[in-house]
């Protein structure tokens, strides 16, 4: 199962949130590699000081916001009325793997996730 992390998880990944962090280790364990997106990361990432942050992604693989991802993330905006471009592009890098996306942030993950032509389920953190 592919997991894709949203803000939430990274915050409380760098406040040293056991629990993240045990669910982290234990998907690590299981060969399952957890994403995130670059824009997510840029909405966290405030200093160099944040260790547990940096440590904490380097399990992740971060993917990037690309040019080809613009036009799906812009009309994934328009269809559901919202206006959080990061959060759209999560949906966006979640769909094609119809992966599970953790998040804090459930109800406008879930009402951008009921617009994309593949499953992905909203779980919160």
């Amino acid at each position: 199962m592919s997991v894709v992390y949203d803000a939430g998880v990274l915050v409380a990944a760098d406040h040293n949130d056991r629990t993240v962090w045990a669910d982290h280790r234990a998907r690590l364990e299981l060969g399952t590699v957890p994403l995130t997106t670059a824009p997510v990361v840029a909405q966290v990432s405030r200093s160099v000081r944040q260790v547990q942050l940096r440590r904490f992604l380097r399990g992740c693989d971060v993917v990037a916001f690309t040019a080809d991802q613009a036009h799906d993330v812009g009309a994934l905006v328009r269809a559901t009325g919202t206006a959080d471009v990061v959060d759209a592009h999560l949906i966006v890098v979640a769909g094609p793997t119809r992966a599970t996306v953790l998040t804090a942030d459930e109800d406008d993950l879930s009402r951008l996730a009921a617009h994309v032509p593949k499953a992905v389920r909203i779980l919160p953190l």
